[in-house]
């Protein structure tokens, strides 16, 4: 009850800030904004277009033209050179009330959820600052990432659009089992309200209370995982009737479903049990691909999180030793898979897990793609029109075209022939309002 008393107190915090930000608001009425590229990646086309005027009007693009028109009498014009405009990006898979640390396995027994949720603000607005506009936030804490949606669609403090799965959902022990590692007497016996569940009956109501708190989608964990204290990071951990429960409920109310998985039984499991999506997939085999591709499963690599917990993993003391030594395992591996896993046919979403490492580095994972043998092109797209489709908001999102939210983002140079650059994003724009340019931070 006291964290509850605590989120409730930073959610009056938010909502008491001047209004400084524009979040997802209808922008007043004017004659728009005129924005020139020097080039234009066509996401959809997964090429490169020449110098193009996208006309805003608002939240939404008005029209995409080649070439550099005439801007109509008081419209803003936005000059951007020759520089590479393209959608804003989608990470699919993030934790933006919370950030690796040394001392983050301790921190959870001083801090209250009150300070995951201010942290997250800054968290938040850095992924914005990256070029992240939109983002699927994997699982928090206690709910404090949809708190975080909702002050930022309602424009109290800069972020990228969030859709949430507020809480994870696994079984006693398991993933999503936050007393993992807890003396005895602080264990306690999480349930399905906390996510924790064991049996279908359980999964039903472990959903329905999601829907009940405002989450936008359901998080499930079928296998082991890196960052806990248990002892296998690939182990099955939800039986296929569970899964097919929560999958089932659900659906019923709209919900996908992504699913940890970086066991191949876990991951088995899952695809059949009727999940959208599998993060990390580390010990995904060819028979696991080949049903993916049955089923049409998305797969989310997070290269990036391997790579960094294992780096980490090699200075003492920074995970507890079980961690380090599932890390260890991980790392090395989950890159292999990606490429392989592409090379396969499976359909890629871009996604990172960032918290696992520092918030505003996720556009990394771009060139893990492209080392692990995935092209530029399909990387770039695997972060706009396939992560638009994963979220099933392709006709809002993904895309420069005519119609959609106005989420621009620029970078100097070609990130087809470097995809490097695509950590140097000078210019953000989301729903019409510009929050950085010329390579800084804008306040609406």
């Amino acid at each position: 009850m006291h964290r509850h008393r605590l989120l409730a107190l930073s959610c009056a915090l938010f909502a008491a800030a001047p209004s400084a930000f524009a979040g997802d608001t209808p922008a007043p009425a004017s004659a728009g904004k005129i924005v020139h590229c020097g080039h234009l990646f066509d996401s959809a086309g997964g090429r490169m277009l020449g110098e193009t005027s996208i006309v805003v009007r608002g939240e939404r693009i008005e029209s995409v033209q080649p070439g550099r028109i005439a801007a109509p009498a008081g419209a803003d014009t936005i000059e951007l050179g020759d520089a590479t405009c393209l959608p804003g990006l989608i990470d699919s898979h993030t934790h933006l009330t919370g950030e690796t640390s040394p001392t983050g396995f301790s921190d959870q027994f001083r801090w209250n959820i009150a300070d995951y949720a201010v942290r997250s603000v800054v968290y938040a607005d850095r992924t914005l600052q990256a070029g992240f506009t939109t983002v699927r936030n994997l699982a928090d804490n206690q709910n404090e990432s949809i708190s975080l949606r909702n002050a930022i669609n309602a424009g109290v403090v800069p972020g990228p659009r969030i859709f949430t799965a507020g809480m994870a959902i696994g079984s006693t022990g398991g993933h999503a089992d936050g007393t993992d590692g807890y003396r005895q007497d602080l264990q306690g016996d999480p349930g399905p309200k906390q996510g924790i569940i064991n049996g279908p009956e359980d999964a039903w109501k472990a959903v329905r209370q999601h829907y009940k708190d405002g989450a936008d989608l359901i998080k499930i964990m079928p296998s082991g995982g890196v960052l806990d204290e248990s002892s296998s990071a690939d182990n099955p951990q939800l039986t296929i009737e569970e899964i097919k429960a929560v999958v089932t409920a659900a659906h019923d109310y709209g919900f996908t479903v992504a699913a940890h998985a970086h066991g191949a039984e876990g991951i088995r499991r899952a695809v059949v049990g009727g999940v959208d999506s599998i993060e990390h997939g580390t010990f995904m085999d060819d028979a696991d691909m080949k049903l993916m591709k049955q089923h049409g499963t998305w797969y989310v690599p997070t290269i990036i999180a391997g790579k960094y917990v294992e780096e980490k993993a090699a200075i003492p003391g920074y995970y507890p030793p079980q961690v380090a030594a599932k890390a260890r395992q991980v790392g090395p591996i989950i890159q292999q898979t990606a490429g392989r896993a592409y090379r396969a046919g499976v359909k890629i979403a871009f996604g990172t897990d960032a918290a696992v490492y520092p918030h505003g580095e996720n556009a990394k994972e771009f060139a893990y793609m492209v080392g692990a043998g995935i092209p530029p092109a399909y990387a770039l797209q695997a972060a706009t029109t396939h992560a638009a489709e994963l979220l099933k908001k392709s006709k809002d999102l993904g895309s420069v075209e005519a119609g959609k939210y106005a989420d621009i983002i620029a970078v100097h140079g070609d990130p087809l022939q470097d995809i490097a650059i695509m950590q140097k994003v000078d210019f953000v724009m989301k729903a019409g309002t510009v929050y950085r340019e010329g390579g800084r931070e804008v306040h609406p």
